[in-house]
């Protein structure tokens, strides 16, 4: 058996890309008669037919299927081969495609797509969370509004996870709503138990 490994010829794919493909074809004499009589280099011949067979058989097809199906593309271009070499007296035992170089701007697009693609995914990834975080927080709503010591609990509850920090000043927030109630009843009760600014002028004079 003799092995040759290929020339690494350059390729152009079905959806116009041109790839470098290094292979390797396997094949061995079974009839010694006809390699010396059907032909004058079976050799030489059959590295040639290899590297026809692999233009025309990679020429359809696309980048991604030569990327993917390396062994379907070996199994048709072993066939093939050994059917063109059955009359010089050659046996095609196995072909394989060992690697499949790309340009380095083809190499730099596809980084860039896959990064882009990896990005989209983290973005639409991220939304979905906080998505669900807003549901959450909608139904701990409702379920607070639900319970007016839940909300003071809660309260609470952050107070107690800011001061656990070691922090030296703590802003403890306080409702408007509270602060307004408290301010129209001490205004209330100066109107009914106070003199006005004007009174008080008035009887000093």
């Amino acid at each position: 058996m003799r092995v040759h490994k290929g020339c690494r010829p350059q390729v152009l794919t079905h959806d116009s890309v041109t790839v470098a493909v290094d292979g390797v074809i396997y094949f061995s004499i079974k009839d010694a008669l006809r390699v010396v009589t059907a032909v004058a280099d079976y050799s030489h011949s059959t590295r040639l037919l290899a590297a026809t067979t692999l233009r025309n058989v990679l020429g359809t097809r696309n980048l991604a299927e030569i990327l993917s199906e390396r062994e379907s593309i070996s199994a048709t271009m072993q066939s093939s081969l050994d059917d063109a070499t059955d009359p010089w007296g050659v046996k095609v035992e196995r072909v394989e495609i060992k690697d499949v170089r790309l340009p380095v701007q083809l190499q730099r697009a596809m980084a860039a797509e896959a990064e882009a693609a990896r990005e989209a995914r983290a973005k639409v990834i991220a939304a979905e969370g906080e998505q669900r975080a807003s549901r959450a927080l909608k139904e701990a709503a409702e379920v607070i509004n639900e319970s007016p010591a839940a909300l003071q609990l809660r309260y609470m509850q952050t107070l107690n996870a800011i001061s656990a920090e070691k922090n030296s000043t703590i802003i403890f927030p306080l409702p408007i709503d509270l602060l307004s109630q408290y301010m129209k009843n001490g205004n209330g009760k100066n109107r009914k138990t106070g003199k006005s600014k004007k009174d008080l002028l008035s009887d000093d004079e």
